[in-house]
C-alpha cells in the first residue's frame, strides 16, 4: 500500500503528533508498505527534496525516519517559535501524485493537513484523519481565536475525511458533539521494551535527590496550556523533590514558579526512559490532553500517576488502581494526591505494578494492526461505493 502521511509536526520536533506520525511510518514500513511523510520544515533552510533514512540506521535515535520525508516551507507560530506552521505550496499536491498514493493519512490536520485533504479530494484518494490535538484550546491560547471558530475549522476538515480516528473516548465524544461524522477510536501505542521498571537508576536518583527525597516528575512540553506551575505546591512538600523534563516557552517562568525543582530540559530515548523509571510519582498537569502519551510511558515504567480527571487520562488512569485523578486546575488536590502516595510506599508499588500490567498489550505493533484495519475498511468502502 502506498500511503502519504501529511503531518503538522515531525521529528526532530518533540510532541505527541510528531511521535505518533513517526511510529505510524515505522509500522507501515515494517509491514512492507510504502509511506511518504510530508511535514513542515523545521527551519527555512531545512526545505529539501525527499530523502530516505534507513529504519535501522540508529535505533537509539527516536527521530530517525524510516521512509522519505518531504519538508515544505513553514513559519514559526507566534508566541511559540518551536512550533512551525506550513505555508501554501504546490509541492504537497505534486507529491501525492508522484507517490501514486492509495490513501492519505492526515496527522492532526489543521493547516498543512487541510491542504492535504483538499489535494486528496481533488484526486479522489481516500483519507483517514487522526485527531490528536485540542485545537480549540490551542487557538484560544496562541492565536487569539475563539473555540467556536476553531471547531468550525476542525469540523470542516474532518467531515471531508473518509474516517476520523480519535485517541480516547473523551475525544470521540467531543468530536461527535461538535458534528464530526464517521469517528472511530484509535488509541496510541507505547514502547514497553524501552519504558520499563528495570531501568530505575539509583545513581541518577542520588544525583536528582541527594537527600533521598521522593522524586515527583513531570515530562512534557513547557507551554502555557500545560499549567506546569500547578506543581508549585508539590514543591513545598517536605521530603519531596520535583523534576521537570521538557522544554518550551514557559521554561523561564517555571524556574521562578517552582522553587527547588530541577528543570532538566528536553530528554529523549533511553535517557528519558531511565528518568521515567527513576521517578516515585509521575504528575501530569495539562487539562487539554486528547490522549496523554507521557502518562502511558510512566505506567509502562512502573510509576504511579496523578493526572487531571479530563480528556485522555480518563481512559488511562484507574483511580485507586494505577494512580489518582484530580479536578483539573486544582493545585491543592494535586498536592494532596502526591502527599498520599508519598506516605505509602506499598501503595506506590501496587499502583506501579498495576500500571505496567495495564499497558502490556498496548504496544505500537498492536496499535499498528488496528490502524491497518481502519485503512482496509476505508479502502473497501470506497471500492464498494465506486462499484
Amino acid at each position: 500500500m502506498r500511503v502519504v502521511i501529511v503531518t503538522e509536526s515531525f521529528p526532530p520536533d518533540v510532541n505527541g503528533v510528531s511521535h505518533c506520525a513517526l511510529q505510524t511510518a515505522r509500522q507501515l514500513v515494517a509491514r512492507g508498505h510504502n509511506p511518504l511523510v510530508i511535514a513542515p520544515a523545521t527551519a527555512p533552510t531545512a526545505v529539501s527534496a525527499p530523502t530516505a533514512v534507513s529504519a535501522t540506521a540508529d535505533a537509539g535515535h527516536d527521530d530517525v525516519a524510516p521512509c522519505p520525508v518531504l519538508r515544505v516551507p513553514s513559519l514559526p507560530l507566534p508566541g511559540y517559535p518551536q512550533v512551525r506552521v506550513a505555508l501554501p505550496t504546490r509541492r504537497l499536491a505534486a507529491a501525492l501524485t508522484a507517490h501514486r498514493a492509495d490513501l492519505v493519512h492526515l496527522a492532526s490536520p489543521f493547516v498543512l493537513g487541510a491542504r492535504g485533504m483538499a489535494a486528496a479530494a481533488r484526486r479522489r484518494i481516500p483519507t483517514v484523519a487522526v485527531y490528536q490535538t485540542d485545537i480549540g484550546g490551542y487557538a484560544r491560547t496562541y492565536m487569539g481565536l475563539g473555540e467556536t471558530a476553531a471547531w468550525r475549522r476542525i469540523r470542516a476538515v474532518h467531515a471531508a475525511a473518509d474516517r476520523t480516528l480519535a485517541p480516547s473516548t473523551a475525544s470521540v465524544a467531543d468530536l461527535e458533539a461538535h458534528g464530526v461524522p464517521r469517528v472511530r477510536l484509535w488509541p496510541r501505542g507505547v514502547d514497553t521494551d524501552r519504558f520499563r521498571p528495570g531501568l530505575r537508576d539509583p545513581r541518577l536518583r542520588r544525583a536528582l535527590a541527594p537527600g533521598g527525597e521522593l522524586l515527583v516528575g513531570y515530562v512534557g512540553r513547557l507551554a502555557p496550556e500545560k499549567h506546569v506551575e500547578l506543581l508549585s505546591r508539590v514543591c513545598a512538600l517536605d521530603g519531596v523533590r520535583v523534576v521537570v523534563v521538557g522544554d518550551g516557552p514557559s521554561a523561564p517562568a517555571l524556574r521562578t514558579a517552582l522553587p527547588g525543582a530541577r528543570l532538566l530540559g528536553c530528554r529523549t530515548g533511553d535517557e528519558l526512559a531511565r528518568l521515567f523509571a527513576s521517578l516515585d510519582v509521575f504528575v501530569h498537569t495539562g487539562p487539554l490532553e486528547t490522549f496523554c502519551q507521557t502518562v502511558q510511558e510512566a505506567m509502562a515504567s512502573g510509576v504511579p500517576v496523578v493526572a487531571p480527571a479530563v480528556g485522555g487520562p480518563l481512559d488511562l488512569v484507574v483511580p485507586g488502581g494505577t494512580g489518582s485523578l484530580v479536578p483539573p486546575g486544582d493545585a491543592d488536590a494535586l498536592r494532596d494526591a502526591v502527599w498520599a502516595l508519598a506516605a505509602d510506599p506499598g501503595l506506590r508499588a501496587a499502583y506501579g505494578a498495576a500500571g505496567r500490567a495495564a499497558v502490556a498489550g498496548r504496544t505500537w505493533d498492536a496499535v499498528g494492526e488496528q490502524l491497518l484495519g481502519h485503512y482496509d475498511e476505508v479502502l473497501a468502502h470506497r471500492t464498494a461505493v465506486a462499484a
